[in-house]
């Protein structure tokens, strides 16, 4: 998962450890959190299984990388491996060096990352999160993407959306996944 400080990166990796530990997998988790308080970059590597030795997930080797932000997902493609799923939040949100004028956001991220990934899912998370009542919910808009595309049940998720989510908004984030799991 790959996103910038404030999208709630952290907080979606954290369902999913949960939703797999529910099922007895194995759960390794690395946080990369860098500037993340200014905006900078957000890395979270689940990875899951009967056993996992270590939480660091090697590049060309993971299965899918869901993207809260664009140029995020395209700087981290080198990590998906072939014939590897995306999801991707069709959000841009400038970095500090483009914001300073001393960089520019590339064009077209979205079409370079559906031309070099095949099962390439572009959502518009904030759209629809804010349609639910809180932007701040897209991260789980794109947590219930990801929740339709993995062989785990549904019930599963939602207990992990209750034990990880507080309380007060719990039901704005129950919608946002619906939303999601239903695209």
């Amino acid at each position: 998962m790959v996103g910038v400080g404030g999208q709630g990166t952290i907080l979606a990796s954290r369902i999913l450890a949960h939703v797999g530990q529910s099922m007895g997998y194995d759960i390794k988790v690395s946080e990369i959190h860098g500037m993340a308080q200014r905006g900078g970059s957000v890395v979270t590597q689940v990875r899951m299984g009967e056993k996992v030795f270590s939480p660091l997930i090697e590049e060309g080797t993971a299965d899918i990388i869901l993207a809260f932000e664009k140029l995020e997902g395209l700087r981290w493609l080198s990590y998906l491996k072939p014939g590897g799923s995306m999801i991707v939040n069709d959000q841009a949100i400038y970095p500090v060096p483009v914001l300073a004028g001393l960089a520019v956001y590339p064009e077209d991220v979205t079409g370079c990352l559906s031309a070099r990934v095949k099962d390439n899912a572009v959502v518009d998370a904030l759209a629809i999160a804010r349609d639910c009542g809180n932007p701040k919910a897209a991260n789980v808009v794109l947590v219930g993407v990801l929740a339709r595309r993995l062989p785990i049940p549904e019930e599963k998720w939602q207990e992990a959306l209750a034990a990880r989510v507080p309380a007060k908004f719990l039901e704005v984030n129950r919608a946002a996944f619906s939303k999601g799991y239903k695209l």
